[in-house]
């Protein structure tokens, strides 16, 4: 190491430098050098002190660079500055009972000392808002609502498709419930399962939901309820109202909230399973149903009968989930056995395509658009393929977490990813990142986030989430915005 005086003589000189005084004559890199020398002379191999000597040199112009540059710095500022003095020496004009030589020899300094205080504020002001930026970056991404009331973990959320001003979410405490997307509260529980309720899926186009559940059945039921609606006072809309108005119609909305109604009896149950349903969905046309269980099997129904029309084999583990096409007689189901399986029923002879593409359990395949499928798993990685070609996937995306329930956006090709770490991500069709959402005391799941559910264009929530914290979340993304 170099020796104190050495050291602090180069301070001397760094800080002569940034004062912009004359240079001083023995602050030459070799003169430093030598008295280095003389200080360790014998102490260091001759390839060593070679060394150090250039390091040394480099020191010294890196110190050269700084000191022009600070020069030509505090030219600029100074001729900045002259500019501005010009500049406001004609702005304030002088009273014509008042003598020019005293105002001028009075006022400008004052006027300097002015424009001294202003360009202060401005820099203080300038930093204060960079220095904010960093500590509080503007969200992109925003906790909307909040859906309160589940005593057990959140399995899954899921969004109306006939009416999207409501959302259904499956729970551990042997419960499903839906609730009204607007004002956060619940507004019907189903409470006929004797075990975990796994997933929820709303109907197509009738006010009917499917739930399946660990006790091995999968049930149909009413999800009728009266959507509650603010009455204002002005018909030209919310914007018409002051701020008084405003608190009054949503406390009047609270006030006209129904109660929360219950329901333990299904209008059809689903039997045929031995062992856990995770999954369940409708088909395209609401007619039929699909479930999927941990006995390794998936099993189409009549939607109004109940009645077993085919049941699919062929995984080696447990199904983790199924997933229907939105418009056409196709289905997917997700397996531990690291492999995810299209069913197409188009086919007299139900062609079966199996997608090996994952090293670990595929804990989620959903369908993106009309030819593509998005899967996730538990090695930590989330591949689209195309129906067409499934040799390779089209992109692949990794990740640091496990993936559950994903879900993606149909409108703006959109993937949302939630992981075991309490992560949500967003991914484009493409495998591009987009954003990752906010995770803190404040706001975000502190337990995995096991499912996530698109609500395309939804003014106020267009991304739900739940998680094993027990918490159900409404997201308002910005769709055009990236982290």
């Amino acid at each position: 190491m170099p020796s104190d005086s050495v050291v602090k003589s180069m301070k001397v000189k760094a800080g002569a430098r940034g004062a912009g005084t004359q240079r001083q004559d023995d602050g030459s890199s070799q003169a430093i050098m030598s008295r280095y020398d003389s200080d360790i002379d014998g102490l260091l191999p001759p390839g060593v002190r070679g060394r150090l000597n250039d390091l040394f040199r480099e020191i010294e112009k890196e110190f050269e660079n700084l000191y022009a540059e600070n020069l030509a710095l505090q030219d600029r500022v100074e001729g900045l500055t002259e500019r501005l003095d010009v500049c406001s020496g004609g702005e304030k004009p002088v009273s014509e009972n008042q003598d020019t030589t005293d105002h001028l020899e009075v006022n400008k300094p004052k006027r300097s000392s002015q424009i001294s205080q202003k360009i202060k504020s401005t820099y203080k002001v300038s930093t204060s808002k960079i220095v904010s930026s960093f500590r509080n970056p503007s969200p992109i991404y925003a906790v909307a609502r909040d859906y309160r009331g589940h005593r057990d973990g959140v399995w899954e959320v899921t969004v109306a498709r006939s009416d999207q001003q409501l959302i259904g979410t499956a729970s551990a405490d042997h419960t499903a419930r839906v609730w009204c997307i607007h004002s956060g509260t619940c507004l019907l529980q189903y409470q006929g399962h004797q075990g975990s309720v796994n997933s929820i899926r709303f109907h197509p186009a009738q006010e009917l939901a499917l739930t399946a559940s660990g006790d091995q059945t999968a049930h149909i039921w009413g999800a009728h309820v009266n959507i509650p609606s603010i009455e204002r006072s002005h018909s030209s809309g919310e914007d018409d109202l002051d701020g008084s108005e405003k608190e009054d119609s949503v406390d009047d909305f609270l006030e006209s909230t129904p109660e929360e109604s219950s329901l333990r009896t299904p209008s059809l149950e689903l039997t045929g399973h031995n062992g856990v349903v995770v999954s369940a969905d409708w088909m395209a046309a609401g007619g039929q149903v699909i479930t999927a269980s941990w006995d390794r099997t998936a099993i189409l129904y009549d939607a109004e009968s109940g009645e077993q029309i085919n049941t699919l084999t062929g995984h080696d583990q447990e199904l983790t989930d199924v997933r229907a096409h939105p418009t056409q007689r196709m289905v997917v189901t997700s397996s531990k056995d690291t492999t995810f399986r299209l069913w197409d029923f188009r086919d007299p002879n139900m062609l079966v395509n199996v997608f090996q593409g994952h090293t670990q359990p595929v804990t989620s395949a959903v369908f993106a658009g009309s030819d593509k499928v998005v899967s996730g798993s538990d090695d930590r990685t989330i591949k689209v393929w195309d129906i067409k070609n499934m040799r390779s996937p089209i992109s692949a995306i990794r990740s640091d977490s496990s993936v559950n329930r994903l879900s993606v956006s149909q409108a703006h090709n959109m993937i949302a990813i939630p992981h075991d770490n309490r992560h949500i991500r967003l991914y484009d069709i493409h495998g591009n990142r987009i954003g990752r959402l906010p995770r803190s005391n404040r706001q975000g799941h502190t337990k995995m986030v096991t499912a996530v559910a698109w609500a395309d264009d939804h003014p106020i929530c267009n991304l739900f989430t739940c998680g094993f914290d027990r918490q159900v979340f409404g997201w308002n993304i910005n769709i055009h915005s990236k982290e």
